[in-house]
């Protein structure tokens, strides 16, 4: 059985991705075979997209002219190659639909790193874990590497959110637009109905300032740029063999139709995401070191 580590970009945007020099990445995937695709997410928000990751799904090429239906079966069949293991279907993850379950039921031990606090470990989607843990640091990918482990007595999966690229997308400017996440959303969300729905009554009537939002977008591309470097650590830890999935949660909206950020927003650049998948190579691992 093979190792497997993914990992999730969040709020990455595809075409970010794909604007970013990424040459260890570049290296993954010329090691490999493997190509960086355009896919898009099954939801626009960070929990819903990593329910659906831990069901067994990944993003999707929105296929025309197919059943849904036989998109999820090749979708959970593509799991026998990545884990290495034969007989593995729908079926197999039937009733509870969870993919650390049917790992830790194969025998991997399964281990969670997340960047976000919508994903800590009170949410049930911390189950079937034996080992789950939020960052206290939202920009700590470096960290979540130095902490994954590998064994030979038996395999792990490793489930990792990266928060570099969300917002503020390692950005410290404390003149930046103020953007609560779901935390701060429920903390403020009297205030909001006191001034009758309006986000705007508090002077931040400048949110979309368009100098702004194209500095935001740049700065989500240098953050890519960045996590590519931690990436050879990461690829000079994992076991030859190791099969990696990298992909996003969700895409980001930058001002585009007068959109900014994820989540209640029905626009194809939120559904967007990178996708890029398959094993780290000895050859890879000789080239990084």
């Amino acid at each position: 059985m093979n190792d497997c580590v993914f990992i999730i970009l969040d709020s990455c945007r595809y075409d970010g991705f794909a604007a970013a020099r990424t040459p260890v990445i570049d290296a993954f995937c010329e090691s490999c075979g493997a190509v960086v695709e355009r896919r898009y997410s099954y939801a626009s928000w960070t929990s819903p997209a990593h329910y659906a990751f831990l069901m067994g799904m990944v993003p999707h090429g929105s296929p025309r002219g197919v059943f849904a239906s036989e998109v999820y079966k090749a979708d959970f069949a593509r799991w026998v190659d990545r884990l290495g293991v034969d007989g593995l279907s729908f079926r197999s993850f039937l009733p509870h639909l969870s993919l650390p379950k049917v790992l830790r039921q194969l025998g991997y031990r399964t281990v969670g790193r997340v960047s976000m606090p919508v994903l800590n470990k009170s949410t049930s989607i911390s189950l079937y874990f034996d080992d789950y843990r939020q960052m206290p640091d939202h920009n700590d990918f470096a960290g979540i590497v130095r902490e994954l482990e590998f064994y030979s007595r038996f395999p792990t999966f490793a489930f990792v959110n990266v928060g570099e690229t969300h917002y503020p997308y390692m950005l410290k400017d404390k003149d930046l637009p103020h953007i609560s996440g779901v935390h701060g959303v429920f903390k403020h969300m009297d205030d909001l109905v006191a001034r009758n729905g309006d986000p705007g009554a508090d002077g931040t009537g400048e949110f979309f300032a368009k100098d702004m939002l194209d500095a935001l977008r740049r700065q989500q591309v240098k953050s890519v740029e960045y996590l590519d470097s931690v990436f050879r650590g990461l690829f000079l830890k994992l076991p030859a063999g190791t099969h990696v999935i990298l992909t996003a949660d969700h895409g980001e909206l930058f001002g585009e139709d007068g959109y900014f950020g994820h989540g209640p927003i029905m626009h194809e650049k939120c559904f967007e995401v990178p996708f890029v998948e398959g094993k780290v190579t000895e050859q890879l691992k000789r080239k990084l070191a």
